[in-house]
């Protein structure tokens, strides 16, 4: 299904609010729910799966804070997006105190339609994505549970019909065994020596031989069932590892019926032994997959929340436009990093897919060596050198034809050294305050990568140096290369190993 609807719970206490809510999240499509008390929005949880819960802060009996405390007690509702309205300004205390309740953000009163609807189909979509990736994962655990079961089922068939045992000693899976209790003899059908990699002509069956190909944590479990089946048990079945002969290990699990005589004393055991080796490989990849699943969700989520937070504009296109901008920096290295298989991304791609955008004519230069980066300096790097061109094109070197854009990187000791310079643009003038591009760029490289952004507002243009640190040895290639746009090419650069500035 390519969009299935979810629920958005609106809480107030007011209706005339409540309408204004529903009018304006109406075109997104999706099942709107409403509430006009704490009370009836716990009622509405406890019988409904909610994607986005959008709260008013103040209301009487139970407030936004007390209704978002009392939710995230709820085990299903951990994980709920939370979004608090407020007809007051709040205190930085208030807003930290809601976001240890479990909200996700904050809408002010007068709310903006535009903003409101945004913010709402932003989580709402990820509700959406998470579900989709749970279901898929169900339906991986079921198939690994349907084919367990399948093969106890076989197991059991097996120890019961010498046909279905012949049958599976052909496959190459399973094997059968006996064991005289009374004198200690062995026999082995063709199936058991293939599963432990010996040769029937060479290997002699014995206790002590056999006690050798187990893997020496499991062999302790498979003695200790002995005197069980000397007080009385008839069977058992366990999971052991095996090391075969040429080092290789493999899982087995095995199952053993015990034969009495009159007396009822034990004087035989016979059993079945199934390599169940590719099984295990099989809920181990399942297993990492969806660790895998679960780690690159939260990651987006986190990355995606931070970048609809932390982004101000004077204008709801600008706020837009600054959004959609940045999650694009984001998915172009996203792109990247998945041909690689999240192992890294090449600072030349890196570079170059944020840049090209912006190419117009020859003004634009990259100079440095070819190097693979983590993901997570990539990620944060992507989005600097966005800022950075950003601001570049509107009121730096690139918002003129003369102006010029040099970039340049290289590495010293453990860390990358990044060198943006602009120069023969707009008079630079040292601004008062930072925008938010500037405390964007120092924030993630800082903060996020424990580096250090500086800024340099010469008259002539901008040099901003980043010092990014390396958290592993890094495969730094021989060729110094270097790349410019030019008016006949400006989608790729052209590249030429050695040139000289």
């Amino acid at each position: 299904m390519d969009h299935e609807k979810v629920n958005i719970l609106l809480v107030d206490d007011q209706p005339a609010k409540l309408l204004a809510y529903e009018v304006i999240l109406k075109e997104l499509g999706e099942n709107l729910a409403v509430a006009t008390s704490g009370r009836e929005a716990l009622e509405y949880l406890l019988k409904n799966e909610v994607a986005v819960i959008l709260v008013d802060v103040c209301m009487p009996e139970l407030d936004g804070f007390e209704l978002a405390a009392m939710i995230r007690e709820h085990p299903r509702f951990q994980k709920t997006a939370m979004i608090f309205i407020s007809a007051i300004q709040v205190s930085d205390i208030d807003r930290l105190r809601g976001y240890e309740m479990g909200a996700v953000d904050y809408v002010p009163v007068p709310v903006v339609p535009e903003v409101l609807r945004a913010k709402i189909k932003v989580f709402a979509e990820l509700y959406r994505k998470t579900r989709q990736l749970e279901r898929l994962n169900t339906e991986l655990e079921d198939r690994v549970r349907a084919r367990t079961a399948e093969l106890e089922r076989s197991t059991t068939k097996l120890v019961e019909s010498e046909q279905r045992r012949s049958m599976a000693i052909a496959a190459g899976k399973m094997g059968s065994w006996d064991w005289d209790w009374v004198n200690g003899d062995w026999m082995w059908d063709e199936g058991q020596y293939r599963i432990f990699g010996v040769d029937p002509g060479t290997f002699e069956v014995t206790s002590e031989n056999i006690r050798k190909l187990l893997h020496p944590d499991d062999a302790e479990q498979l003695r200790k069932a002995m005197p069980d089946l000397e007080r009385g048990a008839r069977s058992f079945e366990t999971e052991f590892r095996i090391r075969l002969p040429d080092g290789e290990e493999r899982w087995c699990t095995g199952t053993a019926a015990a034969s009495t005589d009159r007396d009822g004393r034990v004087v035989r055991l016979s059993g079945v032994t199934i390599d169940i080796t590719e099984r295990k490989r099989a809920e181990e990849r399942q297993n990492l997959l969806a660790r895998e699943v679960d780690h690159r969700a939260k990651n987006a989520l986190a990355l995606a929340q931070s970048i609809v937070r932390l982004t101000r504009a004077g204008s709801i296109k600008d706020y837009t436009q600054a959004v959609e901008g940045r999650i694009s920096a984001l998915a172009r290295v996203h792109t990247i990093l998945s041909l690689s298989n999240w192992q890294g991304a090449e600072i030349w791609r890196l570079v170059e897919e944020e840049i090209s955008p912006y190419a117009s004519g020859a003004q634009i230069t990259l100079h440095g060596p070819e190097l693979q980066l983590e993901p997570a300096t990539a990620q944060t790097l992507a989005l600097a050198v966005h800022e950075l061109i950003t601001n570049s094109a509107k009121y730096g070197a690139l918002s003129a034809h003369a102006g010029r854009l040099g970039v340049k990187w290289e590495v010293q000791g453990d860390g990358l050294q990044f060198i943006w310079e602009e120069r023969d643009g707009p008079k630079v003038e040292q601004p008062i305050a930072r925008g938010f591009g500037t405390r964007s760029v120092i924030a993630s490289i800082e903060s996020q990568l424990g580096g250090r952004a500086d800024f340099d507002w010469r008259v002539e243009g901008l040099i901003c140096r980043l010092t990014v640190p390396l958290g592993r040895e890094l495969d730094v290639r021989a060729v110094d290369a270097r790349a410019s746009f030019k008016v006949s090419d400006a989608e790729p650069m052209l590249r030429s190993a050695g040139a000289a500035e």
